[in-house]
């Protein structure tokens, strides 16, 4: 009869017991044997790895340059490239990619390639003295030292070049967000005035056909443009981002009308700014049953009986509205220009 530990599944034995014995005498099998890098062995392969990032960081460096030859030196020049980008914002767009790439592949491939990578464990104590805070700086010198930022001193210095000229692009970025340098003032004078001016029709967009009012029916909601915006040869983009407008027809018992706004609508034809006045994405939503337009960015909801008032989400200021009327041949036209800048809330307002 063999031994019973060994039986099978209709037997007892088919599961092995373990002995108190059997823990004690279990051995720790520790760490499994690391195999030793290329760059390990062989000094040439340590010496190529240097050079490659070496390499990495120059690219980085050269992004960081190209950025300004692009930004200084190639303009708006209009040449365009696959899906009608121009050239200088694909060039900016590289060099950007190219410096903050080499500067990340380069910080890889010298800790896979050239960083001691042998591993080790002990035990989790707390620094509770003095004697135990000089042991933990010591391991951080241990640190720096096995990263080979002392000895590998033109890596060393090729890496801090490129850390420190990558996020000069970024201040031009911002820069050039308002290039006149006279502040937020003048940023909400450009927002203040827009194409629209007595006797400016509502035009389709991007159709460009005038809206009549008959046209208009309850639920129906227009985006409209300025008349001759389309036929802008430069500045066309800038001038609709302002000007854009929602049109829409309420019943007038719905609607609340604040004292000097009596005459702004035309038989419950409102005009709103369709730019949202969070951070000025474009509001593109209208629920026809509660009349809310809702912003697909943020979600800021706007309450249309409300004069657009803010309902819901992060918009701190109702969309500004476009007062209209009725021109000799039934056609909307606006009244005037807005009566507040449209855009952002987070400009200074007067």
């Amino acid at each position: 009869m063999g031994d019973e530990r060994h039986g099978d599944p209709l037997h007892p034995g088919a599961v092995d017991q373990v002995r108190q014995g059997d823990v004690d005498t279990f051995q720790d099998p520790g760490m499994p044997p690391h195999p030793p890098r290329l760059t390990d062995l062989d000094p040439k392969a340590e010496k190529r790895g240097e050079r490659q990032v070496l390499v990495l960081f120059i690219i980085s460096v050269i992004g960081t340059i190209l950025f300004f030859f692009a930004y200084f030196g190639v303009g708006h020049t209009g040449i365009e490239i696959g899906t009608k980008l121009r050239l200088q914002n694909a060039l900016l767009g590289l060099a950007t990619g190219l410096a903050m790439l080499g500067i990340g592949l380069g910080i890889i491939h010298w800790a896979k390639a050239l960083m001691p990578d042998h591993e080790s464990e002990e035990a989790r104590h707390d620094l509770a003295d003095e004697g135990h805070r000089a042991e933990a700086q010591e391991i951080m010198d241990t640190i720096v030292e096995e990263s080979g930022l002392k000895r590998r001193k033109l890596l060393r210095n090729t890496l801090i070049g490129a850390i420190a000229v990558a996020p000069l692009p970024a201040i031009f970025y911002f820069r050039d967000m308002d290039r006149s340098k006279l502040g937020a003032r003048a940023m909400v004078d450009r927002l203040r005035h827009t194409m629209w001016a007595k006797g400016v029709r509502l035009v389709r967009d991007p159709s460009g056909l005038p809206i009549k009012a008959s046209d208009v029916q309850l639920g129906s909601a227009f985006h409209v443009i300025p008349e001759g915006l389309n036929e802008l040869k430069e500045g066309k983009l800038n001038e609709k981002s302002k000007a854009v407008v929602l049109l829409m027809r309420l019943p007038k018992d719905k609607l609340t009308i604040s004292p000097g706004r009596e005459t702004w609508n035309v038989d419950g034809i409102v005009a709103y700014s369709k730019i949202c006045t969070h951070v000025g994405c474009p509001v593109a939503l209208y629920e026809q049953q509660t009349h809310h337009l809702l912003c697909p960015c943020h979600q800021s909801t706007f309450d249309l009986t409300q004069e657009c008032k803010v309902i819901f989400g992060p918009a701190g200021h109702a969309l500004p509205q476009l007062p209209i009327e009725v021109d000799s041949e039934g056609y909307l036209v606006a009244q005037s220009d807005f009566q507040e800048p449209v855009g952002p809330s987070y400009w200074e307002r007067g």
